[in-house]
């Protein structure tokens, strides 16, 4: 799936051929996508100018006078800007006709992804109690210790629960970790303070160099231009099992916490 640097990539990619746009026509071929395209999208959407695109935790926010288009790409979802007259595929979905004469095309193999619609001065159920962005000033590591006195959950677990800080999936958690020295199974209570500011500014720096970068490249993710992410050649622990550690080359172990599988160096994080 799709990580917050990936939504983030996408989001400034579109962002300019949105802002300011009127969108004239939401065409949707296919409106079963993870829930049916609610009837107030189609219905509201069309006719208005785009005011603001944002991002909030995975979720791309394309904001108007009328509501607010609430967009997700699931597992395999994409958005790019293309020509008018480029023919959909039998996996592009849904398109909006913006009078710029270009449009914005949602294509989604496994139709995991999602376009909600959210009505003016309201919060989505989705978005309501989702913690702060990991690159906000309000996430820092008082915010973590803070919230994880008495847990006995493993770190990496905690680091993933969106009510603490929304965006950090698993392979951005993974390399965190390892960059701060943290095994991923210790218990989120028994992290100190110090730890803890270390590993909020390793996910800071870490995010915002994958989004420099364009994301991280995974099976099926690509930009809006196209092109896929060049993050992945950075990665040092993430689906690197048996490979030798960057650092000190012992051998990195994969486990599995939380449903989700784990890569750690033994040597360097503890």
């Amino acid at each position: 799936m799709p990580e917050l640097p990936e939504v983030e990539t996408t989001r400034r990619g579109i962002a300019p051929h949105l802002v300011g746009r009127r969108i004239d026509a939401v065409i949707v071929r296919q409106a079963q996508l993870r829930w049916p395209i609610p009837r107030a999208l189609r219905e509201k959407l069309p006719g208005q100018r785009v005011e603001a695109v944002e991002r909030r935790a995975k979720y791309v926010l394309v904001h108007t006078l009328a509501g607010s288009a609430l967009l997700h790409l699931g597992m395999s979802g994409s958005l790019r800007v293309l020509a008018s007259d480029v023919a959909p595929g039998v996996h592009d979905h849904v398109d909006w006709r913006l009078d710029s004469g270009r449009i914005l095309r949602y294509t989604d193999p496994r139709r995991f992804g999602s376009q909600l619609w959210q009505a003016p001065g309201a919060t989505h159920k989705l978005l309501a109690g989702l913690g702060p962005e990991p690159l906000g000033e309000e996430f820092d590591g008082s915010h973590l210790w803070e919230r994880s006195r008495g847990r006995a959950a493993p770190v990496k677990t905690f680091l993933m629960d969106q009510k603490i800080v929304v965006g950090v999936g698993n392979i951005y958690a993974a390399e965190a970790l390892f960059a701060a020295g943290i095994h991923p199974n210790r218990a989120a209570g028994s992290v100190s303070l110090a730890r803890y500011e270390r590993l909020t500014e390793e996910v800071k720096r870490i995010l915002g160099h994958a989004i420099a970068r364009g994301g991280t490249t995974l099976r099926d993710f690509i930009s809006p231009d196209g092109t896929p992410g060049y993050f992945e050649q950075e990665l040092f622990v993430y689906g690197r099992a048996g490979e030798p550690c960057k650092v000190c080359v012992t051998p990195i172990r994969a486990v599995t916490l939380g449903q989700r599988s784990t890569f750690y160096c033994p040597r360097c994080q503890r």
